[in-house]
């Protein structure tokens, strides 16, 4: 049996401890059978048991009354009882099936032991089930206190509540941070005067909660008459989606000027069941709220007769067809009885809305910290070009991550700006990139300055996360660019980090959670304070100091984040179902007359209202189980890491790699190398989340195929698709990229792990039977992925004509763009040996388009940029199938020398 330091997370221990308990319950229910006893198997459920109390103490089910009876039958040998009782909330809690009804736990309730699995139902038979969640009460109370509570709560209980809950009782403000880290059903906390401050936990797994809070919170210095107002505040910054209620014996003037967080309600010393309980239905419902899909699903009820645009509408099309019924039997009725057109009878436009699809846009907006969000529903490249186009006007200089998402690209284009490249740290070895290091940002920024630019530059666009899981702090990056410009925009391309807004861990590096949290601070007298004393220690410095100090921005500067995310990517929503994020406090003024041009010029007048309505269930679901799938999304990558980590022989062609392997020493303050280490466990991350300048997210994982001797491409497409029928989207030369996600599975991960373990059996099994020259065949396609691999190119400059001086990088590329439309300006050359001498000898050659090897999927050349021999190395190095923008056939396309000419400035 794994120990304790095995484990991750305190809910993969309970998970499993449970199951342990379910086998040797079994056993002991066997051996009393057949009049055998075993000590070893009773001293391994009395463990088990030992283990699990702490754990259950917070959460409902099976609830520590029914814990204690399962004690008792231990101790009086009731081995038949205690292995049916154990079976029973084993299968309940692997099921889910205690959230729709009671789960019979003792010999005398249960009179069936077969019941519905509830992952084997029918979603209609599940949806009619009423929602069920768990109140935290916090309160320092006797058992029969406790009973009390819980009694008189549930009493108020009634058939036509929305949803049903159970009540989890916990002593003090520690054990609250606790619980609402660990147990997932947990949608709202009861704060009762009663309550305590230390936890009495002394489990390693549970306290190490505690740590997230005690590294920027003082806990120990609350007094007591503040213990009720600061667990509600501290409840708002961990899991802001929670609703928190206060009871207190404090009058309502002491209580009015605190902060209390989102407390929804203060009660006055009284015991008013029936209100709480109704306000604690009243929030979980405030939640749960889907206005557009509750319109669309009325819609879709309503007798129409259609006289409008799409035959699809209703069915009919369908439903009268003679030869396309398969497709209406493959969809079902519904889809289409919710497809229209129209924009009344209770529906809305997405263009100008008004009624459900804006009130689904707000709710989206509280969810994710933005204090606006809009809709799209073709995918995060229009959501990019939007923004780009909303805020950036021509000639405006724009500082561009140069290996961001090809549609940041298409947008600068658009939008007319000037665009200053910066290069990521390279991972040549792999093939891919890192992230573009704070100094660069600086470094750029202050060169524009003394160039007298700076008036000039209006944003910065960065990918947070990048594809491959290189997270910035965001918090640092925004507070240095705005020491040296105050009203700088922000575009955080997010669009494979929308979950992140779920976890706590991962909030604090999220640009709407940086948002809000400088909104706060860069006011506050410390803040102040500490941007006057800077101010005077940098007043003669030179750009070094800047570079290596840590800048503290100005207390007027404004904050103007965007953050585009691809809801459909991480969380749950249809293809192309992605949103948009602002937190801009110059929005209203500034920009959003041209904000709703952009978004009008790139949005479908037709839009699909099943995306629509996908979106504002999504943020349904993230608002109220979002806490829970993060975790789990995290836990399964985790298991992945310490598979294969603890496996010799994946060892041997496989290997994770790290945070260590992904992020330079000097970008990783923490100096924490990886989460899993065979020899030392699972590290501490809080510290690498807080301070260090990258950190690698752990839903991805990056695992090093060369030692199989197939490059990434062939190692996806030939033997995780063609034979295991695995999926996944990245690849670099010599690694694929697995990315868990919400609905990932335990058995996903299990068969994964064994696809591996089967993958690596053939190669032994291989390499066994070879010759002496397939051997070395082998060791040599190994070599040329591990050791021989090109090093990745920089951006080398734009051309002349498409620069303004020669002493700042930013370029013209919209002028490039459209210069190229014109075939006479254009030229293809092979890339041959002839290439690189004239390119060697120092002759300009300039490239009239994008050109994007894929995989590694990043452009190496943009139109009007130089063509440097380091780039043309890199393109023959390529095995790769796909480079767009390149003709095999003609080579590259470049500007003649006299289109270079021509070009006005």
């Amino acid at each position: 049996m794994p120990s304790i330091r095995d484990y991750y997370s305190a809910t993969q221990l309970r998970a499993d401890r449970w199951s342990a308990l379910r086998e040797a319950a079994e056993g002991l229910a066997r051996q009393s059978r057949e009049g055998r006893q075993s000590q070893k198997l009773m001293a391994t459920a009395e463990h088990l048991l030992e283990v699990l109390a702490p754990v259950e103490r917070y959460w409902a089910f099976p609830g520590i009354h029914a814990f204690e009876h399962l004690r008792r039958l231990l101790q009086n040998g009731n081995t038949d009882d205690l292995s049916v009782t154990v079976r029973r909330i084993a299968r309940a809690l692997t099921s889910g099936a205690y959230r729709r009804r009671s789960i019979p736990l003792t010999s005398e309730e249960i009179d069936n032991e077969d019941y519905e699995d509830e992952a084997s139902l029918a979603p209609e038979a599940r949806a009619l089930g009423r929602p069920y969640f768990e109140v935290l009460i916090v309160d320092d109370v006797s058992e029969s206190q406790e009973r009390f509570l819980r009694q008189n709560l549930l009493r108020m209980r009634r058939v036509e509540d929305p949803f049903i809950y159970e009540p989890v009782i916990v002593p003090s403000l520690e054990d609250a941070l606790i619980g609402i880290l660990f147990n997932y059903n947990v949608q709202a906390v009861v704060v009762r005067p009663g309550l305590s401050l230390k936890s009495r936990i002394e489990l390693p797994i549970l306290s190490q909660y505690l740590t997230r809070v005690s590294e920027e919170e003082e806990v120990d210095a609350i007094e007591p008459h503040e213990y009720g107002p600061e667990a509600c505040r501290l409840i708002e910054k961990i899991r802001p989606e929670l609703d928190a209620y206060l009871v207190t014996d404090r009058s309502a003037e002491d209580i009015a000027g605190l902060d209390l967080g989102r407390c929804r309600r203060v009660f006055y010393n009284q015991e008013d069941f029936q209100e709480l309980h109704l306000n604690i239905l009243r929030g979980v419902d405030r939640r749960y709220r889907s206005p557009f899909f509750t319109a669309l699903k009325e819609y879709s009820k309503q007798p129409t007769g259609v006289f409008h645009a799409m035959p699809i509408s209703r069915g009919k099309s369908i439903s009268r067809s003679h030869w396309i019924q398969d497709m209406g039997a493959f969809y079902g009725s519904n889809i289409f009885l919710a497809e229209t057109s129209a924009t009344s009878g209770g529906l809305d436009s997405l263009l100008e809305p008004r009624g459900p699809i804006k009130e689904a846009q707000d709710m989206a907006a509280r969810a994710f910290g933005a204090k606006h969000t809009f809709f799209a529903t073709n995918g995060t490249s229009t959501c990019n070009k939007i923004v780009v186009q909303s805020v950036v006007r021509p000639g405006d200089i724009v500082l561009v991550d140069r290996d961001c998402h090809k549609s940041h690209h298409y947008g600068m284009v658009l939008a007319g700006a000037s665009v200053a490249y910066m290069d990521s740290y390279p991972l040549h070895e792999h093939s891919m990139y890192g992230a573009v290091p704070l100094r660069e940002i600086k470094h750029t920024l202050l060169r524009l300055k003394a160039a007298g630019k700076l008036d000039r530059v209006r944003m910065v666009l960065l990918t947070n996360c990048t594809f491959d899981g290189i997270v910035y702090n965001v918090r640092r990056v925004m507070e240095e660019c705005l020491a040296i410009k105050k009203d700088l925009i922000f575009l955080w391309d997010e669009a494979w980090f929308g979950f992140a807004r779920f976890d706590p861990t991962y909030r604090q590096r999220t640009a709407m959670g940086v948002a809000n949290t400088l909104r706060e601070t860069l006011r506050t007298k410390e803040t102040v304070e500490a941007w006057e004393a800077q101010q005077k220690a940098l007043e003669d410095a030179d750009e070094e100091v800047w570079l290596d100090t840590r800048l503290v921005p100005p207390p007027d500067a404004r904050v103007r984040a965007y953050a585009t995310q691809s809801t459909h990517k991480t969380l749950t929503s249809l293809r192309q179902g992605s949103m948009i994020h602002v937190n801009d406090q110059d929005f209203k003024g500034e920009v959003e007359q041209a904000f709703h041009e952009a978004y009008m010029t790139h949005t479908s007048t037709s839009p699909n209202y099943q995306i629509i309505a996908s979106l504002d269930v999504g943020r349904r679901q993230v608002e109220l189980e979002g806490f829970e799938f993060v975790q789990k999304q995290i836990e399964s990558a985790m298991s992945i890491r310490r598979a294969v980590s603890d496996n010799p022989l994946l060892n041997k062609y496989f290997r994770v790699l790290t945070a260590g392997d992904m992020i330079p020493e000097a970008f990783r303050e923490s100096g924490v190398e990886a989460y899993y280490d065979p020899d030392h466990g699972w590290a501490d991350t809080w510290n690498m989340w807080g301070q260090d300048e990258f950190v690698l997210d752990p839903t991805r994982v990056t695992l090093a195929v060369g030692g199989t001797g197939w490059d990434g491409d062939t190692f996806k497409t030939k033997i995780l698709m063609d034979k295991y029928g695995i999926q996944i989207n990245k690849t670099s030369r010599n690694t694929v990229l697995f990315m868990t996600n919400i609905g990932t599975t335990r058995s996903s991960v299990a068969y994964l792990i064994e696809v591996m373990v089967e993958i690596a059996n053939d190669l032994d099994e291989l390499l066994d039977d070879a010759s002496k020259m397939e051997r070395r065949s082998f060791e040599n396609r190994v070599s040329a992925l591990v050791e021989h691999v090109p090093p990745l190119p920089d951006f080398s400059r734009f051309h002349d004509a498409f620069r303004h001086g020669k002493d700042t990088p930013e370029g013209d590329i919209r002028t490039a763009f459209f210069l190229a439309y014109n075939e006479d300006n254009c030229d293809y050359i092979p890339t041959d040996d002839s290439l690189m001498q004239r390119l060697e000898a120092g002759e300009e050659l300039v490239s009239s388009s994008f050109i994007i090897p894929y995989p590694p999927g990043f452009p190496i050349l943009v139109p009007g940029q130089v063509i440097s021999p380091e780039i043309l190395s890199f393109m023959r190095a390529l095995d790769v199938s796909e480079i767009h923008g390149y003709r095999a056939d003609l080579g590259l396309r470049v500007f003649t020398k006299e289109a270079l000419k021509s070009v006005k400035k």
